[in-house]
């Protein structure tokens, strides 16, 4: 994957290794519509599977958009590709199937800022869509260049929500030939904690995934029924990291106001939170959360030279650890965050906002260890999609095997003590 706190490009894992995943799968996530919704939506590849989701090559694509990678498929190999257009970043992971898991073959990932001012103009910039278009032509060509065939693309909270959203996305599609899908906030945690599900406690009967976004943060609520975690209820709210570092200034934090942006947190989470109000036992609740202000705090708190996706995700951190890592930076400059190896200063104004996120769940549900993961929306995407493929070309093999829908064994490896208060937890991709 890329360095997540720089926008540059380098591996989501050596390409051609195997990503082990066991899922919380779609059919687990007892939703009544946005199973099926979603599902439909991921039809939108399949409908002819022996072609290119994208045109041949575009006259207008970018000219180094081919890049070299570790890894390709075998001869005759489906690939899939998960493109997820954010608020602020654009990933891509192109992977082949592997059994019920997946190797990764490519991937890619930049800071975009495709939301930079939507908060106040209700419209993406000029600026914000030409970066966005520049990183999306490289994911076309990559999708191009290993020729795959079943690929989705999803656009979240900025394209949502902006005035001019519905044309920008109709230019994506002119310019790059990637069919971009709108999600809507229940599909996108939905597809986060399927994401996820590899790293789940099943010794906890009840999760609560988090992805703190750019534009939004998605909070979906799991319990475990009968060997499989159900999901129980989800919310998106308002309180991405770009939004609240243009609300609360992020290039010029001071202790005041990130209290203020605390506080203003815990108020838009407490409908959710009051809803989980059956949780009486702490104990049998864990936290996971996904996206760039975990994993960067991670890091910091691993004391890493520089990002390891191999050594953070799937990490467990205690809580005193995570709130010791956020007084310290609430106590640095913005100057000297941006001098940080770990955040750097395209992450700068907007760590602290993420930590104003994470302090507001630490309030909410002070469990005494969070699991931080380093996947998400891509891989819930390609997961659903491998996994529908197999059922279908397979159904005989799968009714045998016992595999019904929605079930998850869960990771059953122990966990080992890292250094400083963390955990290394289960097999990672």
């Amino acid at each position: 994957m890329e360095d997540n706190f720089t926008g540059r490009q380098t591996g989501h894992k050596n390409a051609g290794q195997t990503a082990t995943h066991d899922p919380v799968s779609d059919s687990s996530l007892s939703g009544k519509s946005s199973a099926k919704s979603s599902a439909k939506k991921s039809d939108k590849f399949s409908k002819n599977p022996g072609k290119p989701a994208y045109s041949k090559a575009h006259p207008k694509a970018h000219p180094k958009a081919h890049h070299k990678t570790k890894g390709n498929g075998t001869s005759g190999e489906t690939l899939y590709a998960a493109l997820d257009l954010g608020t602020n970043n654009c990933r891509l992971l192109i992977v082949a199937p592997d059994g019920k898991n997946f190797r990764v073959i490519d991937s890619f990932s930049r800071i975009v800022r495709l939301g930079e001012g939507l908060d106040a103009t209700g419209r993406l910039s000029e600026p914000a869509m030409a970066r966005t278009l520049a990183a999306l032509r490289i994911c076309a060509g990559k999708i191009r260049h290993h020729r795959v065939t079943r690929v989705r693309c999803v656009a979240t909270e900025a394209c949502r929500n902006a005035e001019n959203g519905a044309e920008f996305i109709s230019n994506v599609e002119k310019e790059t030939r990637l069919r971009m899908d709108v999600i809507g906030g229940r599909d996108e945690a939905e597809l986060a904690a399927i994401g996820c599900g590899a790293l789940f406690d099943r010794k906890r009967r009840h999760a609560i995934v988090f992805d703190i976004g750019g534009g939004s943060t998605e909070i979906t609520r799991l319990t475990r029924q009968r060997g499989r975690y159900e999901m129980r209820d989800t919310e998106s709210l308002k309180l991405g990291v770009v939004r609240l570092s243009e609300r609360y200034d992020g290039t010029h934090m001071t202790p005041d106001t990130y209290r203020q942006m605390v506080d203003d947190c815990i108020a838009q989470i407490d409908d959710f939170v009051q809803r989980q109000s059956d949780i009486k036992d702490l104990r049998e609740l864990q936290l996971i959360g996904t996206s760039g202000t975990i994993t960067t705090l991670a890091a910091v708190q691993l004391g890493l030279k520089r990002y390891d996706r191999s050594k953070v995700d799937g990490c467990v951190i205690s809580r005193s650890a995570i709130k010791d890592v956020i007084r310290r930076l609430v106590r640095m400059s913005h100057s000297e965050l941006a001098d940080h190896p770990c955040i750097g200063p395209e992450r700068a104004d907007l760590v602290l906002a993420g930590c104003a996120v994470l302090e507001a769940m630490l309030s909410a549900w002070p469990v005494p260890r969070i699991i931080v993961a380093d996947r998400g929306l891509r891989e819930g995407i390609l997961l659903r999609l491998i996994r529908k493929d197999q059922r279908q070309h397979h159904p005989k093999a799968h009714a045998k095997k016992g595999d019904k829908k929605g079930d998850t064994k869960g990771d059953k490896k122990s966990h080992k003590p890292n250094e400083n208060g963390s955990e290394a937890r289960g097999a990672r991709p």
